[in-house]
């Protein structure tokens, strides 16, 4: 008799990304699980979007105004030139809308060209 070894099994870990990017004079943080680049042509895709546990008692209104912008949706597409960062983090935090005011010198836009374009001469 040969002894079976238990099945054990092992959650999968879920990654979740921090995405900032700017949006009309503001930068935007939100956490999500899956990002990708888009196959329309110069943005990215993002799905299943994380909020913060409505659990608490404190709320924060930028993360109750990002949860109404976003309520129902269940992709967002977002322009690449507008990504400032991506980031794998271990856990979930509380998404954010922060003004931009100062630092538009210090952000420029990564330029994007369509393919078959020749690039701006500089």
């Amino acid at each position: 008799m040969t002894r079976r070894e238990p099945f054990i099994h092992m959650a999968a870990k879920k990654t979740t990304y921090r995405i900032s990017f700017l949006n009309q004079g503001k930068v935007y943080e939100i956490y999500a699980r899956n990002v990708q680049q888009s196959g329309i042509f110069g943005f990215i895709e993002v799905e299943k979007l994380l909020f913060g546990e409505k659990s608490t008692l404190l709320v924060d209104p930028s993360e109750e105004h990002l949860k109404s912008e976003f309520e129902g949706v269940s992709r967002t597409y977002i322009p690449m030139h507008a990504v400032l960062r991506i980031d794998e983090v271990e856990k979930s935090g509380h998404g954010k809308i922060t003004r931009a005011e100062g630092s538009s010198d210090k952000i420029a836009p990564f330029p994007v060209f369509a393919p078959g374009q020749p690039s701006p001469k500089s």
